[in-house]
């Protein structure tokens, strides 16, 4: 079994790598999905109470509550399917979800950051029209410090591997192919540097 965990900044190829996974007959198990279905559950619109939500819940139940409800959706999703397993976990946000995840599966899991350029990210988000009051580069700029402040940036730098997003799509695309397919022996066979990073794309959108 192989369960992969990606975590990434906006615009950074989080979205693209959840949809390669898809394609691929792949299941996704998407952390914010969990957020959204929780607070529709107490009867409020996720749009606009999404960031709430996800805060009472990790005050609730711990910080690692969103990483709990998704354990047995991930489990699931690996029973499923025949031959080697391999489920994709988007959008982890803490070392605490983090380490929750490596008790539950051990070396199976495999956490992948997804990074590209500040100014690459921008124009993806203006691109496709999100979140328009945030595209303000000064107030995008100070989202993203606060959540690397809030422990993103530390999940990101304990990444077993990082797949850079800044050419094309269908190279980024390729490259989480290679991943979903094989893991980090992806990155080795390929010789990268340092055997842990990966060049990618600039094509996708979070």
């Amino acid at each position: 079994m192989r369960i992969i965990g990606t975590v990434g900044l906006p615009g950074s190829g989080k979205g693209e790598a959840a949809a390669v996974a898809r394609e691929a007959g792949i299941p996704v198990v998407t952390m914010g999905d969990v957020i959204r279905a929780e607070t529709r559950r107490r009867g409020l619109d996720p749009s606009e109470h999404h960031g709430e939500i996800a805060q009472q819940l990790r005050e609730e139940e711990g910080e690692t509550a969103i990483a709990d409800r998704c354990i047995p959706l991930v489990r699931d999703a690996a029973e499923d399917q025949s031959g080697e397993p391999v489920v994709l976990v988007d959008g982890l946000r803490s070392m605490a979800e983090v380490e929750r995840f490596v008790d539950a599966f051990g070396e199976e899991f495999l956490l992948v950051s997804i990074e590209a350029p500040f100014d690459l990210r921008a124009k993806r988000l203006g691109d496709r029209g999100r979140e328009a009051t945030d595209l303000d580069r000064e107030k995008l700029r100070e989202r993203e410090e606060r959540e690397l402040g809030f422990g993103m940036g530390e999940v990101m730098d304990a990444a077993d591997l990082t797949i850079e997003n800044d050419e094309s799509l269908q190279a980024f695309r390729e490259q989480v192919e290679a991943v979903l397919e094989q893991g980090e022996a992806a990155v080795d066979e390929r010789g990268s540097a340092a055997g842990r990073t990966q060049s990618g794309d600039g094509g996708e959108r979070e």
